[in-house]
């Protein structure tokens, strides 16, 4: 799926970033490489930009640039799962 279309409070991991040339290298220096766990935090009143947690601050997102992101779901709001769990090393 892409990240443009998480909810507030869905939980996932990058699987791979598509956006090439500038805004790529932008999305890559951010911290979006593969394997990336985030936190979709809340979506602007008029649906644009998205705000996401991960590794320690929040970042927004044009929904343009969310859409050349492929995420893998792995929680939703109130799942009781953490973000970070397991033997997992949180960056951040």
């Amino acid at each position: 799926m892409k990240m443009s279309e998480l909810k507030a409070g869905d939980k996932a991991t990058v699987i791979s970033v598509d956006a090439k040339g500038e805004v790529g290298q932008r999305l890559l220096d951010m911290g979006l490489v593969k394997g990336t766990k985030f936190k979709a935090i809340r979506k602007a009143p008029l649906g644009d930009p998205l705000e996401i947690k991960l590794r320690g601050f929040i970042m927004a997102l044009r929904v343009k640039e969310a859409e050349l992101i492929t995420v893998e779901k792995t929680g939703e709001k109130g799942d009781g799962v953490p973000m970070y769990h397991g033997k997992e090393k949180r960056n951040g």
